[in-house]
Parts: structure tokens; C-alpha cells; sequence
């Protein structure tokens, strides 16, 4: 068998805040946009260069709506892989990116958390070595 993860969704409030975010703060890229009704659209975006990419899903629905943020538990949901996270972390907060911890060095690399506009926790990391 031959297989890769190609998306992840992502539970989002709007399409629009999430682009903003995502795309504007972030600076992934804008894979497709395409619409499937009246109020469901195929929204997908990615680090440039990055063969996986999110698939950013509007909730519908109460159990959805409540998931929106906390789709891992509280735990770190999404990890960036960076070659310059001192660059990279600079960047977003210069764009409104929200860290909640000072960087910090672990065994398998630097890392810094941020949040998403919704609440899911991320971590940015330039791997060691």
C-alpha cells in the first residue's frame, strides 16, 4: 500500500476569519476555495511549498460549534516545522500570531507555542541538528 495523510480538518467558525488568519497572518497559502451550496465551501490551505495542507471546515451544529478550538483537548493540535523558528516566530507576531510561552529548547529541537483565533494550540519547531 502506498499512502500519505494529504489534509487535516480543521473546525472553523467562518471561512473567511479562518483565511484571514491563516492566510494573512500565517502566510500559507490558498490551495482551492470552492463552493458546495449555499453555505459549504471546500476551503484548503498550506505552508507554501507543503505537501499537506488543512481543510478548513465550517461547524455546523452544536456538538461541531463546541469543538471549534478544542478539537485536541487542550492539548497541541498542529505542528509547523521551521529551519529559522527565530524568524518565523517574529513574523507572526508582528502579524498578530499569539504566542503563549517563551521559546524553549527540548531534545528534539526549539519550540514555541501559539494559538490559533479559535483556541487550538500549535507548535513551532525547528528541529535539532
Amino acid at each position: 500500500m502506498s499512502a500519505r495523510i494529504a489534509l487535516t480538518a480543521l473546525l472553523v467558525r467562518d471561512y473567511d476569519e479562518a483565511l484571514a488568519f491563516y492566510v494573512g497572518a500565517m502566510g500559507f497559502e490558498l490551495r482551492e476555495d470552492t463552493p458546495l451550496g449555499p453555505d459549504k465551501r471546500w476551503v484548503v490551505v498550506a505552508p507554501p511549498g507543503a505537501s499537506h495542507g488543512l481543510l478548513l471546515a465550517r461547524a455546523v451544529g452544536e456538538r461541531q460549534r463546541a469543538a471549534v478550538g478544542d478539537q485536541a483537548g487542550g492539548r497541541v493540535f498542529l505542528f509547523l516545522e521551521t529551519d529559522d523558528l527565530a524568524r518565523d516566530r517574529a513574523a507572526f507576531e508582528a502579524r498578530g500570531v499569539r504566542f503563549t510561552e517563551p521559546t524553549r529548547h527540548e531534545p528534539y529541537g526549539t519550540v514555541a507555542v501559539f494559538e490559533d483565533p479559535y483556541g487550538n494550540r500549535w507548535d513551532l519547531i525547528e528541529p535539532a541538528g
